[in-house]
């Protein structure tokens, strides 16, 4: 993947991918050592917490569109190489600001909302998690 094309979405709109598929299964070793490479570099770039989260829910059985899926973030991480964390001493008042969001019942096998939330502490993001 090191000479491929950067693309600009992360993940499909409404991508729902599924446990119990027809779709021919990939490499299981492969797969996991992608996603594991992925999981730390979700530490200094949150933006691919989710999307690297939910292909993540397909380690004991990968299929072919569960692979797709890892490499179209693959090609997002590939574009956005040079973005993540920065963190600015400012002197202003501090303030703690906190976002979340939630896709009520979107898992397609187990029926259960993924939530996502943020936490910034004077504009720096100091902690992120995602519930399933």
């Amino acid at each position: 993947m090191a000479g491929c094309n950067p693309c600009q979405v992360l993940m499909a709109t409404r991508l729902k991918l599924s446990k119990r598929n027809t779709e021919p299964l990939v490499d299981a070793t492969t797969y996991r050592s992608i996603i594991g490479s992925l999981r730390y570099l979700v530490n200094t770039h949150p933006d691919l917490a989710f999307a690297v989260s939910y292909v993540s829910c397909f380690l004991e059985e990968p299929r072919k569109d569960h692979l797709a899926a890892v490499k179209q973030v693959l090609h997002y991480a590939v574009r956005t190489k040079s973005w993540g964390l920065r963190y600015e001493r400012k002197e202003e008042q501090v303030q703690l600001t906190e976002y979340s969001d939630s896709d009520f019942a979107g898992d397609v096998d187990a029926r259960k909302s993924t939530t996502g939330v943020i936490f910034f502490l004077a504009n720096n993001p100091i902690t992120w998690q995602l519930m399933k």
